[in-house]
């Protein structure tokens, strides 16, 4: 048996929807359906059952023992808003709920496989998992950054599987109820269809318009790294998840426009409450996957891109 928590969100249903495909139905989600919208993400998936996140986490808090032996928890649950700047509440949710269920893993001998974050880098230009480049910006990003030291502490003496995955700027279907916090893609896509024009940042540090730079990650790639680690259970550690290279807005606004095969780019000025707070460059260091085994190759965004708005657009093959 499987359990995705916040499986009802982007990456969480993706990697149902991807169990699914290998044949599992033994799948537990877990997710706070407040917004209901989000129902949509799981219409289409098989799963043995679903269970609140209050209900879930009382069951771990009192080291419940499921009907089934559990082979991993997918902790893709967290609140990942950037702009959330209650500390309280982001600690709780992203810091303490993890805690708890890595304990619980670690007494059940149960693969744990987390998502982290590349926040956790803030404006550092270098992107590898060492202590030295982590600064990050926002609460989001530390609380992401805590609970990586926390496991950091717990690896050497695990006997069973813990992997944090510090995810870079991913995109793809299923993140329509994010809202502001989808993914560019999604917004150049919705932007084109509404008013027939990209909008882009002018210039900033040092970068010209639409130039700044992230490393865009196709949600297929984010699951099948996760999945690679379920496969081989005596991998564990922190490992960023991105393709590896950067590329621009321009780039990935002209990948959205040449799909559509119509548009063009307005670039708007650089908002000040975002200067000194913005990573205007991202670029996983994907040394440390590479040496654990992983050597699948990840998307070019004018690849990625054109297979994610083949779906969401429902453009025929």
């Amino acid at each position: 048996m499987i359990i995705v928590t916040g499986g009802a969100g982007f990456i969480g249903s993706n990697l149902v929807k991807s169990l699914n495909r290998q044949g599992r139905r033994d799948i537990i989600v877990v997710d706070n359906l407040t917004d209901g919208a989000k129902f949509v993400n799981l219409a289409d998936c098989e799963i043995m059952d679903y269970l609140d996140q209050d209900a879930f986490l009382n069951k771990i808090k009192t080291n419940h023992q499921f009907n089934q032996k559990i082979q991993a928890i997918f902790h893709q649950g967290a609140c990942s808003a950037t702009t959330e700047w209650n500390g309280r509440y982001m600690l709780d949710n992203n810091y303490e709920y993890s805690k708890v269920l890595l304990h619980y893993c670690l007494d059940n001998r149960t693969a744990f496989i987390y998502a982290s974050s590349a926040a956790v880098y803030g404006l550092d230009t270098h992107f590898k998992e060492q202590s030295a480049y982590e600064k990050p910006l926002n609460v989001y990003g530390y609380s992401k950054l805590l609970f990586d030291q926390y496991v950091r502490r717990h690896l050497p003496a695990a006997l069973s599987q813990i992997v944090g995955l510090r995810y870079f700027n991913v995109y793809g279907p299923r993140e329509q109820h994010k809202a502001a916090m989808a993914s560019v893609a999604w917004h150049f896509n919705n932007q084109i269809k509404e008013q027939g024009k990209v909008k882009l940042f002018a210039g900033c540090d040092g970068y010209a318009n639409g130039e700044q730079r992230r490393d865009f990650v196709f949600i297929e790639d984010v699951v099948k790294v996760n999945l690679w680690f379920l496969d081989h259970p005596n991998k564990s550690g922190i490992f960023n998840v991105g393709t590896g290279r950067s590329q621009s807005f321009n780039e990935m606004a002209n990948a959205v426009i040449n799909w559509h095969g119509k548009g063009e780019i307005e670039y708007i000025p650089f908002p000040d409450h975002l200067k000194s707070h913005y990573q205007s460059f991202t670029q996983a260091d994907i040394s440390a996957l590479r040496e654990v085994g992983y050597h699948d190759e990840f998307a070019k965004v004018e690849i990625g891109v054109a297979a994610y708005l083949d779906l969401i657009n429902q453009k025929p093959a």
